[in-house]
This record gives structure tokens, C-alpha cells and sequence, in this order.
């Protein structure tokens, strides 16, 4: 398979329809759910929502321009580089949502664990409400890193358009869990994501944290030790929280703490560990360390 036929199939292929199709349902639910909390008076933080829709629509103008075609120039050394080629059918594409999902589990898992990438993760978490907008709330920085999850796929003979549609029919189908409006589903919660099991996810309770990273499947939390019930009322936002619904500073407020860090460091090893270490490891001499 060529580059120039894996370039063409962003354009040709059936399932960029799909692709289209759940976008348009994701922004139609979003719609739905907005005029319920209106006619139900449900309590919702509106300048938070606002907020959530402008940093939807910067993400979007910035992935379309800027970050357009960066994971996939990124991933075509890799594509060239390895021998094997795994032909698309519907079988593969169904392997390929599961490479995709465990991918993403561990690019989400990372993301809660490493500072740098928290710095841009964080924005999904910073918000104290729960609805579909939520889901929108994302920094258009995960795209200068998040491509790289996808390269043992690559290597392993997936197409780069195989590997990036699967990821993003991960992510589409997670927008539908950011919302309290819909509670335990039973059986389906000990195998898929849900909006009871993603709830626990964007909880700060001590005994939510860094729990349920799956994307569409439970079954990686329970494979490695990280899945969590929803037992007590959820408490959502960071443990520490921003509070400001300016997108700018929403997007930017984590990398300036790391930033201040830096700078306040004595050493060269100690700056690489508050850019690349546990969020919440300082030196022992920063007298103003916070947990």
C-alpha cells in the first residue's frame, strides 16, 4: 500500500462517513442535553459550559490548520520502516478498534502520570461540572504527542488511516459517558465505559483517583488493577482547582506552575523531573510545596 493510497483514503474510504455521522450525533446530544438542563432548571455552572464550547471550537480551527496532518506525517517513517502490512477488512478494522482502545488506555494512563502531559490532560478534568460539554473540553496540545500511542500499531502492520480512524472512533464514542443523566446500566458497566464508570474517572475522591482509563472497554482496567466502582457521590475537578473559565488560562495554567517549578529548581536533574516526572514530586527544597 502506498502513501499516496493511504492519503487518499481520509477522502474515500466508507467509514469517514461514519466517522462524520457520530461526530454530527455527539453535537446533537450535546444540543439535547443542554435544552433538558434549561427546561429542568438542572444546576449547571453556564460560564463553565461556555467556556467548554470555546475551547471546542478553538480546539477544532487548530486541528484543522495547524495539527491537520501531524500524527500522520509523524507515524509514516514507521509505516515505511516495518516489513509487515495488515490488509483491511472487517476483521482487521474490529482488531484494530481493540489495538486502538488499549492504546489509548495507556496513553491515558500516562497522561495521569507523567507532569507534562497532565499539564495538557488536566484541561478534560479541570472542570467541577459533569455534562456532554465536558466532552468537548479538551486542549488542542494532545495532539502534538498523542500520535506517538500509535506506533506499535504502525509497526505492527496497521495502515497510519487504520490506526488514527480507530483512535478517534475511541474517542467519539466516549463523548456520550460525560453526563449524569444517565445511571448505572447494570451488567454493561463491568464491560464497557459508561457514564457510571467514567464518572469515577473525573472524580477527585481519594479513592477515585487515576481510576477507569479505558476508552470504550473495561476490560484493561480489570487486566491491570485500575478499575473502580461508583460507590459514593462524585466529586468532580482536580484536586486542586483552577477556577476560571478563561479557555486561554484553562489550557495554559498547568504548564505555568511547571514553568515556576523550573525555575525555582537548583539543578538540571531536578528540572527534568518536574517536566517529566509524577505530578507531584518537587524537591525537598521547595518550601511551598503543595500536595
Amino acid at each position: 500500500m502506498t502513501i499516496e493510497h493511504v492519503v487518499s483514503l481520509f477522502e474515500t474510504h466508507p467509514i469517514m462517513i461514519g466517522v462524520v455521522m457520530l461526530f454530527v450525533i455527539n453535537l446533537c446530544l450535546t444540543g439535547i442535553e443542554i435544552a433538558l438542563d434549561l427546561l429542568t432548571k438542572k444546576q449547571r455552572r453556564w460560564k463553565d459550559t461556555a467556556a467548554n464550547c470555546a475551547l471546542f471550537i478553538f480546539q477544532q480551527v487548530i486541528e484543522r490548520t495547524a495539527l491537520a496532518s501531524l500524527g500522520f506525517v509523524a507515524l509514516l517513517p514507521f509505516f515505511i520502516f516495518t516489513p509487515l502490512q495488515i490488509p483491511m477488512n472487517l476483521w482487521t478494522w474490529i482488531l484494530a478498534l481493540l489495538a486502538a482502545d488499549l492504546s489509548y488506555y495507556w496513553m491515558h494512563r500516562v497522561e495521569h502520570q507523567i507532569r507534562l502531559l497532565w499539564a495538557s490532560h488536566s484541561v478534560h478534568h479541570s472542570s467541577q461540572d459533569y455534562n456532554l460539554t465536558v466532552g468537548f473540553r479538551l486542549s488542542f496540545v494532545d495532539g502534538l504527542f498523542e500520535w506517538a500511542f500509535l506506533v506499535p500499531m504502525i509497526l505492527l502492520g496497521f495502515n497510519p488511516f487504520q490506526a488514527i480512524v480507530a483512535l478517534v472512533l475511541v474517542a467519539q464514542y466516549q463523548h456520550w459517558i460525560h453526563t449524569e443523566r444517565v445511571g448505572k446500566l447494570g451488567w454493561l458497566d463491568a464491560l464497557f465505559n459508561t457514564p457510571s464508570n467514567h464518572r469515577v474517572h473525573h472524580g477527585s475522591n481519594s479513592r477515585y483517583l487515576d481510576k477507569n482509563y479505558g476508552g470504550i472497554l473495561m476490560i484493561w482496567d480489570r487486566m491491570f488493577g485500575t478499575f473502580e466502582r461508583e460507590d459514593e457521590k462524585v466529586v468532580y475537578g482536580l484536586t486542586r482547582n483552577i477556577r476560571t473559565n478563561n479557555p486561554v488560562r484553562i489550557i495554559f495554567t498547568e504548564f505555568g506552575d511547571i514553568w515556576r517549578d523550573i525555575r525555582k529548581c537548583r539543578t538540571a536533574r531536578d528540572r527534568l523531573k518536574i517536566i517529566f516526572g509524577g505530578l507531584s514530586w518537587r524537591p525537598d527544597y521547595f518550601t511551598d510545596q503543595k500536595d
